[in-house]
């Protein structure tokens, strides 16, 4: 009897460290550094394509996987001038993906190492994530 129970307990164990693991997945911002682009995928479903800045050269865009750490409807750079940052989705340190004025610049490298996107862009990752909860949203960057 006792054996069964701690096969019992092992196996809810792995079912429920399985379906920890997905939820994280629910919402996933894929930013793929050589094309400077973005994927975001809501339950495995592919829900937009978006060109995005990353690090210009002398600066670097961290890789990696993250969950959010803090979210802001509109925050201002303290490290460079005061610069705002719609929506941003602070995912390591001072790293963010947020919003940007300089859409021109999208589709090639041109921030401090911050993702950027176009503000309005921002707004649906922002509401997207606030929606699935910062617990079930991925950051994953790329070479």
């Amino acid at each position: 009897m006792k054996r069964f129970l701690v096969s019992v307990a092992l196996a809810a164990a792995v079912v429920l460290s399985g379906a920890t693991a997905s939820l994280a997945n629910r919402l996933v911002a894929h930013v793929d550094l050589s094309s400077q682009t973005m994927t975001v995928k809501k339950d495995g479903r592919t829900l937009y394509n978006w060109r995005v800045s990353t690090a210009r050269s002398g600066y670097r865009t961290p890789t990696g996987q993250w969950s959010p750490t803090r979210m802001h409807k509109m925050w201002y750079s303290r490290k460079y001038h005061m610069s705002p940052m719609p929506h941003s989705i602070f995912f390591y340190g001072g790293y963010a993906i947020h919003g940007t004025d300089a859409v021109g610049r999208l589709g090639r490298p041109a921030s401090h190492g911050c993702v950027r996107l176009h503000p309005d862009n921002a707004r649906r990752l922002f509401q997207l994530t606030q929606q699935v909860g910062p617990q079930n949203m991925r950051v994953v960057i790329t070479r």
